[in-house]
């Protein structure tokens, strides 16, 4: 099935300090054609509550209405592989104004620049 790039979605998250799964957005930040179509998975980044302690390249989402998200929220650098079939729902995407600072922030945290064009959110 594979989810684009910068689509919100909702996930079971599983909680290290508790045999709990609760319901939490995430960021698909994977593209479908490297990953999501050929093996049916994405890399997620984790969306908090912007009142949750800072982490570094932490980047606000500033259109959370666009995005699905149901309070002031930041994209967190907290990466993970889902099967596709675990995602429960689509509720948004980012729009560019959010996309690009989250793409900044990813190609800082793996040492490498990424290309302007590659940052396009679909409408």
């Amino acid at each position: 099935m594979g989810f684009e790039q910068w689509q919100v979605v909702v996930v079971p998250f599983p909680f290290t300090d508790r045999p709990v799964r609760r319901r939490r957005p995430a960021l698909v930040v994977s593209r479908p054609d490297a990953l999501g179509n050929p093996i049916g998975h994405s890399v997620l980044a984790m969306i908090t509550s912007a009142g949750h302690s800072s982490w570094p390249l932490d980047v606000r989402v500033s259109d959370v209405d666009r995005a699905g998200l149901p309070a002031p929220s930041v994209v967190r650098m907290k990466l993970f592989t889902l099967d596709d079939r675990l995602v429960e729902r689509s509720i948004g995407r980012l729009a560019q104004a959010d996309a690009t600072p989250v793409a900044a922030a990813l190609a800082r945290l793996f040492g490498g620049a990424r290309p302007e064009a590659e940052v396009a959110v679909a409408d």
